[in-house]
């Protein structure tokens, strides 16, 4: 275990303000909460393996690390710990399959009508559940017809007015959300960025979530390696939050990475709406957003709290005229990545997303907003109401679509 995250735990006080912000141990005895299996099961753990089952159940959303008063890594010591336990009992193939989704999007691309009719088939989505244990109503993403990847292969690269940018679009914009990537591309390009867009690969977080530490540093390693040689220094914009925090915290803090090239790349790794809204605060963000008269729910993902950034989507869309935004103000939609498609805890993330879920229908807003790809895949599944990442109303409001 990383020697900086277990001597963390010395410092609980044993106060249960995790436990009291804990949405797993909320909804299911089956979680006994993260003090319990973090910072005082430690203690306890002989060569490094856990003592209790039920640290799997933990979603590894981060709240509890993010509300302790005495700055216990508590998510991250669950999450090492996990990785032990998991390196001992063995991995599932299921785990294995579900955390590799560069792998999954590029089988799926070439044959994209055929996946996405297989995955929309009762019968297929019951197979899945009975050989692979993916909850048959699980929120799995359609491929898109044409990857982020191909798109570019066919367009021609603006001139830089402003400077360059490189762009981690990550292997849900690359695959399943290729209109988000477009429109961040767009967004950059029309307030004069040259974007750069280096042949990339996981960041390797599916896999660490479940375990597989060693697959998921080498991930990390040849990610890290294609953005800095894309080019030394410059800026680097990420459209998935989840994605962006691995390279600024998790692989360091979580997978003990200490790596000259990922401290390089972590520093300068923005979220896109935390780079828009910085341009903004110096007052270099144009402001000839046209109207959208539009009231929409927006939900801050989990792994939005760990990059310490506030909500900057919040503050960029209200500079849309016409926009209000209502935050939901839930804890966790309960998908947490890959956990949620889980044939044992899709109920427990439904259950933890409930109020969230709850809080859009009463809503009937003609589309909900979140920066979290499978917290909008999970919302969208969940409510029927289509969700989209918030560069996708700036989009809009610079008269890009």
């Amino acid at each position: 275990m990383n020697d900086e995250m277990r001597a963390s735990l010395d410092h609980c006080v044993k106060c249960t303000v995790c436990e009291a912000h804990c949405p797993v141990a909320a909804v299911t005895p089956l979680f006994p909460g993260p003090k319990y299996v973090g910072p005082q099961g430690e203690r306890f753990r002989e060569s490094g393996t856990s003592v209790d089952i039920s640290l799997d159940y933990c979603s590894g959303c981060g709240i509890c690390t993010h509300v302790c008063p005495q700055d216990v890594k508590i998510a991250e010591i669950n999450a090492q710990a996990r990785h032990e336990m998991k390196s001992r009992k063995g991995i599932s193939v299921r785990d294995r399959l579900i955390s590799r989704p560069m792998v999954t999007g590029r089988l799926s691309a070439p044959v994209a009508p055929i996946a996405n009719a297989v995955l929309r088939n009762g019968l297929a989505r019951r197979a899945l559940s009975a050989t692979l244990r993916i909850h048959r109503k699980a929120p799995l993403p359609a491929s898109a017809r044409m990857t982020l990847r191909r798109w570019l292969r066919g367009r021609t690269q603006a001139p830089a007015k402003r400077g360059t940018i490189v762009y981690f679009h990550g292997c849900a914009a690359n695959f399943y959300e290729v209109e988000t990537g477009r429109m961040t591309i767009e967004v950059l390009e029309h307030l004069g960025y040259r974007v750069l867009t280096p042949k990339q690969g996981c960041c390797g977080l599916p896999l660490q979530s479940n375990g597989l530490f060693d697959d998921a540093r080498q991930h990390v390693h040849s990610l890290v390696s294609a953005l800095d040689g894309a080019g030394h220094g410059l800026p680097i914009v990420a459209s998935s939050t989840s994605c962006g925090l691995m390279l600024k915290r998790e692989a360091h803090e979580i997978l003990g990475m200490e790596d000259a090239t990922l401290a390089s790349v972590g520093a300068r790794t923005f979220d896109i709406c935390e780079f828009l809204l910085d341009l903004h605060d110096h007052g270099e963000l144009p402001l000839d957003l046209a109207p959208i008269e539009m009231t929409i729910p927006y939900h801050a993902p989990c792994q939005l709290r760990g990059h310490g950034i506030g909500t900057p989507a919040v503050e960029l869309m209200k500079l849309i005229p016409g926009v209000t935004v209502v935050e939901s103000n839930a804890a966790c939609c309960g998908v947490a990545g890959t956990y949620g498609l889980k044939r044992e805890k899709y109920d427990i993330a439904m259950a933890v997303g409930a109020p969230l879920f709850n809080m859009v229908r009463d809503m009937h807003p003609p589309l909900a907003v979140c920066d979290s790809e499978t917290c909008r895949w999970q919302i969208a599944t969940a409510t029927g109401v289509e969700t989209v990442h918030p560069i996708a109303l700036i989009h809009r409001a610079y008269g890009l679509s």
